[in-house]
């Protein structure tokens, strides 16, 4: 074991923290905006990612290239699969005060769980492959469940707003 890894477990660990702190704190506020919050993380993600693929791209002495085809599919699977569960694990309610909440889940946090160890036991288990496409497969991964999660809340969200806005209306 490296000197990094103590250091990657303690970010991992403090990611899960913020994720689940950010998930309670946010669970007694209502949604905002039409919803819109929701999909922002998509727009920072590509912001990352794309400078994340500019960096790879113009490393010394390495040619940027593409992993093969069959493993930025196996990479989109996991990401759909990994966004489904995500997505699963995700809802709201109307409360008292007519505004859209999001709705408790005890399950969530070991979802969130399982998924970190799941990428972490996938990227030990995929060491041996370039840094290169080990980067792109971890990204394409990541942006495929963060986009079908976060697009399937906001369409979870959009619905429940516009059923309680023909219920206020009528």
């Amino acid at each position: 074991m490296t000197m990094e890894m103590p250091f990657i477990y303690i970010l991992v660990i403090a990611l899960i923290g913020f994720i689940i702190w950010r998930r309670v704190k946010r669970r007694h506020r209502p949604i905002k905006r039409n919803g819109l919050g929701i999909l922002a993380p998509i727009l920072f993600i590509l912001i990352a990612f794309s400078l994340s693929l500019s960096q790879l791209m113009h490393i010394p002495g390495q040619p940027f290239h593409l992993p093969p085809y069959w493993e930025m599919m196996i990479a989109g699977v996991l990401g759909v699969i990994f966004g489904l569960i995500m997505l699963s694990q995700t809802d709201y309610e109307v409360r008292e005060d007519g505004f859209i909440y999001s709705k408790p889940n005890k399950n969530f946090k070991y979802v969130i769980i399982a998924i970190i160890f799941i990428r972490m036991a996938l990227s030990q288990y995929f060491k041996g492959l370039d840094s290169i496409d080990f980067a792109v497969l971890t990204m394409t991964l990541a942006f495929i469940y963060i986009v079908i999660w976060r697009v399937g809340s906001y369409l979870k969200f959009r619905k429940l707003n516009d059923d309680n806005y023909s219920v206020n209306a009528g």
